[in-house]
């Protein structure tokens, strides 16, 4: 007689893949992965642990787990990422939003008048992740959405629909703030939010091969520097903020000084003042163009 194999032999089998693969939190996403393919919710697994597992549920099971056992990153198997409170699609198109983008979410909103129909960009949206969260925050802002890859603009329209606040951002396909010529928007934009590439050259290599091997490069990956967005953007950023207008970018560690150093040779800003992370580390630089 054949031996029945249950959801808690599935669980164990997919633990100890993950954890021959060298993924860290192989117990926690085993049930994840199990869950998802079982079409249920996590919290259910002990419950039903006895319970029989079809060859079919088995096998399909099982490709998630190869996948995740070949390092693609959890989310996009998935499907979705938690930002801000906010259940996001994401796929290979779009940059995985982190915890630590929403300090540029943060500091933002901090930046606007929340009473007033303010102007608004989301320089490199990906995923929409950070405009959308503005949308359901800002009733009465202007929200524009500005990203050179038409798929990730795809992604990002449906995450909008999903939140409904589709209606609430323009989207825009382009190259940075080129974008936003032809649609009236020089000196009058009051805050442009940006999350851009900031992985340097030289630290490609040495990635997790999650990030390297699935994520969109040209959502990480800035040049020999990791700082040549951030300063395009402090360039072109001067043609379309109102006076006391903010340019709000998210750095990678240990580039404050180097965009502190751009922000003073290229002129037209107030000091630059920088927020850490909960990390300690310095996340978030606002530069305010100068009345």
């Amino acid at each position: 007689m054949v031996e029945l194999k249950t959801i808690d032999d599935l669980v164990a089998w997919a633990k100890h893949t993950l954890e021959q693969a060298g993924v860290e939190n192989a117990a926690q996403e085993s049930r994840w992965l199990v869950a998802d393919a079982l079409g249920l919710e996590g919290h259910h697994l002990a419950s039903k642990a006895e319970q029989p597992v079809s060859a079919e549920q088995w096998e399909h099971a099982g490709s998630l787990v190869s996948r995740r056992a070949a390092r693609e990153p959890l989310q996009y198997i998935l499907g979705t990422q938690e930002f801000c409170g906010l259940e996001f699609q994401v796929s290979s198109a779009v940059l995985i939003p982190r915890p630590e983008t929403e300090v540029l979410v943060q500091e933002t909103l901090r930046a606007v008048d929340l009473d007033n129909e303010s102007v608004l960009v989301d320089m490199g949206t990906g995923s929409g992740c950070v405009a959308i969260t503005l949308a359901t925050i800002l009733g009465k802002a202007r929200i524009v959405a500005v990203d050179r890859s038409p798929e990730a603009l795809a992604v990002a329209k449906d995450n909008a629909e999903r939140h409904a606040v589709a209606e609430k951002i323009q989207w825009v396909e382009g190259d940075l703030l080129s974008a936003l010529r032809g649609l009236g928007m020089a000196g009058a934009v009051d805050v442009i939010a940006s999350n851009p590439p900031y992985i340097a050259e030289a630290d490609w290599a040495g990635l997790q091969p999650e990030v390297r091997e699935f994520e969109p490069r040209s959502a990480l990956f800035s040049g020999p520097k990791g700082t040549e967005f951030h300063e395009r953007l402090l360039r072109e950023s001067k043609e379309f903020l109102a006076p006391g207008g903010s340019l709000v970018m998210e750095i990678g560690q240990g580039q404050y000084m180097a965009v502190r150093q751009m922000a003073e040779h290229i002129g037209g800003y107030a000091p630059l003042r920088v927020v850490e992370d909960e990390a300690g580390i310095e996340r978030v630089v606002i530069a305010t163009r100068m009345e």
